[in-house]
């Protein structure tokens, strides 16, 4: 998830304003789950400033140090002393819908949630036979079979007498997937549990693909002041002490987020997510994007199925390319995204100066500064010039 990561931990990553894990936490608790236990590590200090004691949300959290990052296993040993009998375990790096949580919380057994994908790449992939679960390749480069391990279980206090006996992977991390596979090499059973929706965000690009899918279900609202001759069409969300300035044309499913200027005479296309306190000014153009608060987008800018992270300023005329000459699949960071259609990822505090080019599957670090006339490609370091 670089660039983006480089600031805040993967699971504060917003889409439709939102973090990953609110996401998460709202589906758990329309399943009717009350407690829970997050299992925090790096910069985990945004994750509890953000999220508190859960009251806001209805629920109760508490919280777990994982100090070392070493792998799954690892990090639920942590809650070994806090739970009691029978849980679920989520990563929190994926988004799911209550109908099929609800669903998982009532097996009896240890469960695997597990779903169909085309693109196997980075997943762990499951093997059954007669409806139990037999196998799991973790990662492997070529998987025999297609079943994904959705990152969703139902564990029973089994799982801690299989941790303590986890070795380290290849990896040089404790992987709950082999834990799993202790259990069922000493004979417990555990069952598949198919689920019907199921967002996977390995990389950024999978962000605007959940960003779409997201926006689709957040309600029109107008809490802020739209002006006269400003067009919203379709399903638009517009924050608190928002402004859409006379001009602007905005067709949803959009969303714009607290304190926020809009226009005059901007275009804000289908996909967008506009976080708070952002700036998109005149003869400003963003379609299917993601676009972090704090963010200034003010003269004669395109950006395209893009991601820009939190206080970034775009000088006018700065163009972001989504599109290649030839129309093949955009690649970034050497990895094929299977996007026909993807600008730039960007991360924080980056600035642009007047006229300057951004080319597609650009990834680019936080705190770069990118000059006057100059065209940004490739992956970019945080803290680079480029002039």
């Amino acid at each position: 998830m670089r660039p983006l990561t480089y600031t805040r931990p993967k699971v504060m990553l917003p889409i439709a304003n939102k973090p990953i894990v609110e996401h998460l936490l709202i589906e758990a608790t329309a399943a009717g789950i009350k407690e829970f236990i997050f299992i925090v590590g790096y910069r985990d200090e945004q994750v509890r400033n953000y999220f508190g004691d859960g009251a806001q949300w209805g629920v109760s959290i508490e919280y777990c140090m994982q100090r070392k990052q070493l792998g799954t296993a690892d990090a639920l040993k942590m809650a070994e002393g806090l739970v009691d009998g029978n849980f679920l375990m989520m990563n929190g790096d994926v988004i799911v819908k209550h109908e099929d949580i609800s669903r998982l919380m009532h097996k009896k057994e240890t469960t695997i949630s597990i779903m169909e994908v085309a693109d196997t790449r980075g997943l762990g992939i499951i093997e059954l036979a007669k409806n139990r679960v037999v196998q799991i390749y973790e990662k492997t480069a070529q998987p025999p079979f297609n079943t994904a391990n959705a990152g969703l279980y139902l564990f029973t206090p089994a799982i801690f007498e299989a941790i303590a006996q986890t070795p380290k992977s290849p990896r040089g991390e404790y992987e709950i997937t082999t834990s799993l596979q202790l259990l069922m090499d000493a004979g417990h059973t555990i069952l598949p549990h198919r689920i019907n929706y199921w967002l996977d965000l390995t990389y950024p690009w999978n962000l605007l693909t959940a960003n779409e899918s997201l926006l689709k279900d957040v309600p029109a609202q107008n809490q802020g002041t739209v002006e006269p001759n400003a067009v919203i069409k379709d399903k638009v969300a517009i924050g608190p002490d928002s402004i859409i300035r006379s001009g602007s044309y905005i067709v949803g499913p959009v969303i714009i987020g607290r304190d926020c200027e809009i226009g005059p005479n901007c275009y804000i296309r289908p996909g967008t997510a506009i976080g708070d306190n952002c700036h998109l000014g005149s003869a400003v153009e963003v379609k299917n994007s993601i676009i972090m608060r704090g963010t200034k987008i003010p003269h004669q800018n395109y950006v395209g199925d893009s991601i820009i992270g939190e206080d970034c300023n775009l000088g006018a005329g700065t163009k972001i390319a989504n599109l290649r000459l030839d129309n093949k699949n955009v690649t970034a960071g050497g990895i094929d995204t299977g996007r026909r259609k993807l600008g730039a990822i960007i991360g924080d505090r980056v600035e642009t100066g007047i006229n300057s080019s951004i080319n597609v599957g650009a990834m680019i670090g936080n705190n770069t500064h990118i000059g006057p006339g100059a065209t940004a490609s490739g992956v970019i370091l945080p803290d680079s010039r480029i002039l």
